[in-house]
């Protein structure tokens, strides 16, 4: 098994080392912040991390607070989705708009080869960001190197990213929209301060994947663990 892993790893360092020199896509989630601190770690590294209503405060925060201690170059930049019709229309392929207004605004602010946190896993889901990727020359070194997601936690286990390595799926705030209701920043920051609300109030080692979703017929919270009434009283505030 440990050479397995050194197999990976040894198969993602030559990937990273073709398409040199990197920019990486850094969201704030396991995937991209893994393959920063992995790359960083072999040689300097620029991180560009896209801010805006769909992106929670406290993955901004977590991205900061990485990038000082892995003495990453971080371009903080405005992902700009919200001045595209097409985004805030928030159809089925919502996500195509979204990646191609941030690669775009990367694309602005360096000329080095963009990369992502893509892995294996992904290619068998509905991923309409993917199109807007390729049109973009973005790289998927995870993909290139054969790493799943699997995979990837577990490097991120032996980088010592702990707290990351464990991190549940965090796609944008607007994922939780029901497809075809307009994409509101108002609606956006709502969902934000249920989900911050049931993470502080869960049970310390709890399971943390939980949802608040904007539907047609209402909001529905989706969390692994059953909430207290007081937590219920005081989501049902907001």
């Amino acid at each position: 098994m440990a050479e397995t892993m050194a197999g990976t790893e040894a198969d993602l360092a030559r990937v990273l080392s073709r398409h040199a020199p990197l920019v990486i896509a850094v969201s704030g989630g396991v995937d991209s912040l893994t393959l920063a601190t992995f790359a960083g770690r072999i040689a300097p590294v620029t991180v560009a991390h896209a801010v805006s209503p769909a992106v929670p405060d406290e993955a901004t925060r977590r991205v900061r607070r990485l990038a000082a201690q892995e003495g990453w170059t971080l371009q903080v930049i405005e992902a700009g989705e919200f001045a595209d019709p097409d985004y805030l229309r928030n159809p089925l392929n919502r996500c195509y708009f979204c990646k191609r207004n941030l690669y775009a605004r990367i694309r602005s602010v360096t000329a080095g080869v963009i990369a992502a946190g893509t892995n294996t896993d992904d290619l068998g889901e509905y991923r309409p960001g993917l199109a807007a990727a390729g049109e973009n020359g973005v790289v998927h070194p995870y993909v290139e190197a054969g790493m799943s997601k699997a995979d990837l936690r577990g490097l991120a286990a032996r980088l010592g990213l702990d707290g990351i390595a464990s991190l549940p799926a965090q796609p944008c705030l607007a994922s939780r929209v029901e497809t075809g209701i307009p994409i509101r920043a108002e609606d956006l920051a709502f969902i934000d301060r249920v989900e911050t609300l049931m993470r502080a109030a869960a049970a310390p080692g709890a399971p943390a994947d939980l949802r608040c979703r904007l539907t047609r017929d209402g909001v529905r919270i989706e969390t692994s663990e059953a909430l207290s009434d007081a937590t219920l009283a005081r989501v049902t505030a907001l």
